[in-house]
């Protein structure tokens, strides 16, 4: 495990090369997915913290290979079953740890088959992080969101060949997850999306060229927006610009929603931090599931 003033391997291992440490890195990141909790993300409210159950449930870390690189995912099923509904679960800044995997069984026992990407694989490993400023500034900064548009594809297609049901792909995503639910809303196969407090405005950049405002005319699922009214990185007006620019847009475009909970902060839904509004939080998931069905996922 890296010390938060050493950079991983990924830094430099660019997609398609390997060698035998870079491939024991993969290895032991694979291994930590779904284990315990970021120390990013400290302090952990333990006694908050929902704890699903696998019984019923195929579970575990798997990889698949996109442009010569094995990204590891975790991915929750119901055992037993096939033709399932699919939907992908995109990290908070602090990776595929075991608030995403928990997220993950909850999807399955609702019947979806669940798979939540490490996206960061090729930059670094979040766990690695005690700090913040480093985790952002050495791995989330190096995320280009054309590495992470082609692994989502590569889940969907994992989970096309594992149970899944490619006529019924959804995706949700929570933070920085969030903004990259709308990202690929407008580009990938999905039916639905649900962005949980996802920036929508932001620095156009080489390695994030397009915002969600910048493709909010060209969405090809509906998305529901999730927000907290006091989200102090979120500002509420950049959720009405977004609204203005959605009404201009294509049919899907049109059909977005969105749900400001007053009184409400960031990471809302995060149930082992101290943002966690559990009032929101299920009401959000309970919007989530009927969006998911009445948009034709379910």
């Amino acid at each position: 495990m890296l010390n938060s003033g050493q950079k991983s391997e990924f830094d430099s291992l660019l997609p398609g090369q390997s060698t035998e440490h870079g491939a024991t890195r993969r290895t032991a990141l694979k291994a930590a997915l779904g284990v315990g909790y970021a120390a990013t993300a400290m302090p952990i409210m333990a006694q908050t913290a929902i704890k699903t159950a696998s019984e019923g449930l195929k579970t575990g870390e798997i990889t698949f290979e996109v442009n010569g690189f094995k990204v590891p995912a975790y991915y929750a099923a119901p055992a037993g079953k096939t033709s399932l509904p699919v939907v992908l679960v995109v990290q908070e800044i602090f990776g595929v740890h075991e608030y995403i995997a928990d997220t993950c069984r909850r999807f399955a026992k609702a019947g979806y088959l669940a798979i939540a990407p490490e996206l960061y694989a090729r930059q670094g490993d979040p766990a690695a992080y005690a700090e913040m400023a480093k985790l952002m500034a050495e791995v989330v900064a190096k995320v280009p969101d054309a590495q992470v548009m082609a692994d989502l594809d590569g889940a969907v297609k994992w989970a096309g060949a594992h149970g899944g049901d490619l006529s019924k792909v959804a995706i949700t995503g929570f933070c920085w997850g969030g903004r990259i639910t709308w990202l690929y809303a407008a580009q990938g196969p999905v039916k639905a999306a649900v962005a949980w407090y996802g920036r929508l405005v932001g620095a156009n950049v080489e390695l994030t060229p397009k915002n969600p405002i910048d493709l909010a005319g060209v969405m090809r699922a509906p998305v529901l927006g999730l927000y907290g009214g006091s989200d102090g990185g979120i500002p509420l007006d950049t959720l009405d610009k977004m609204k203005t620019a959605l009404a201009a847009g294509t049919t899907a475009s049109k059909a977005a929603q969105f749900v400001v909970y007053p009184d409400t902060p960031h990471a809302f839904h995060a149930d082992y931090r101290p943002s966690f509004r559990q009032g929101p939080a299920e009401d959000g998931w309970t919007r989530c599931l009927a969006w998911f069905k009445a948009n034709g996922v379910a």
